[in-house]
């Protein structure tokens, strides 16, 4: 963990804050690369992820921006409490939504708060001098953080905001945006989980490869309805051969917890990857948006916070 302080605190827009934090001692805190995330130790305990919304320009500072979400369990309100002064202990930035070692042209699309992690995004694009546009979507500039730097950013050209609330303005034509660069570029988005599958169902549909699409979900969609009924299985541990009963109505987390085998989890609903364990054996029934598809095929890796088995035995690589 490493210790920092809240050195600013700025209304970014509408119901968004933006905390500036600063190592306690003013050495430079641990570099990272566009689209990294920290997990942040709220004084009541909570553990949130949130993205690193800004390059460092300083290299003992980090940079996060937080929507006040009235669906929160309690995260954001707490960190919108937060003054500067206060304490806290974050971990090292982990990054599980980098860009792509590629030349190919990138579209970066970013829906409300998903900004923050494409906003590094253009700005490692750009210092690059490589390809990229970047289309932002929110009801109104007074809504979008950062607005007006991305209006003035060296990058500006290379900006098309999208306002639905704004005459004059529209809401992005994903068909007409996706559709130029199907066959030779890369999709970086980030939203409301609603917003990212309608963009990645028309990609889709319009050829762009599995692998050219690239996203982070800030919250899970609402519960797919042919989800399958939770039954109960058995979760095996490989180091020790120790086989716990999963009832029903426990996570495979919950029950490792209480037979003392320690995975670290944060957000509880298989969207951040913290809890990320191999599969040994068995076939896990995925209920994450964290892993591709391609992963989810291949069984070899399982978010135990939210995820279960479709077999009798889930044997894990603990």
């Amino acid at each position: 963990m490493i210790p920092v302080v809240v050195r600013n605190v700025v209304t970014e827009a509408l119901g968004v804050v933006r905390l500036v934090l600063g190592s306690e001692d003013g050495t430079d805190l641990p570099s990272f690369e566009a689209g990294a995330h920290i997990d942040i130790h709220l004084p009541s305990g909570l553990i949130r992820q949130y993205s690193l919304c800004r390059m460092q320009a300083e290299g003992q500072y980090y940079e996060i921006a937080v929507l006040k979400d009235p669906q929160s369990r309690g995260g954001s309100a707490e960190v919108h409490r937060l003054k500067i002064g206060d304490s806290l202990l974050i971990s090292e930035p982990k990054n599980h939504f980098p860009l792509v070692d590629t030349q190919r042209h990138s579209v970066l699309i970013a829906g409300g708060i998903g900004v923050t992690p494409i906003l590094p995004m253009a700005q490692e694009l750009q210092k690059k001098g490589l390809s990229f546009e970047f289309h932002y979507c929110a009801r109104s500039p007074e809504t979008a953080a950062f607005s007006s730097a991305l209006k003035n950013a060296s990058f500006a050209d290379k900006m098309h905001f999208h306002y639905s609330e704004v005459a004059g303005s529209s809401q992005m034509d994903v068909v007409n945006v996706l559709t130029p660069h199907s066959s030779n570029a890369e999709l970086y988005i980030c939203g409301p989980a609603s917003f990212i599958d309608y963009v990645l169902l028309q990609a889709k549909m319009l050829g762009w490869p599995e692998d050219r699409l690239h996203r982070e979900f800030f919250a899970a969609p609402a519960t797919d309805e042919n989800v399958s009924e939770n039954t109960a299985f058995k979760v095996m541990i490989h180091s020790t051969g120790e086989v716990f009963d999963v009832e029903s109505d426990q996570s495979i987390v919950e029950v490792l917890d209480n037979n003392g085998v320690f995975v670290a989890v944060s957000c509880e609903s298989g969207v951040c990857g913290t809890c990320q364990t191999g599969v040994i054996g068995g076939v896990p029934d995925h209920r994450d948006v964290f892993l591709t598809n391609k992963e989810h095929a291949q069984g070899k890796l399982v978010m135990p916070c939210c995820s279960r088995s479709k077999t009798p035995v889930l044997e894990l690589d603990l």
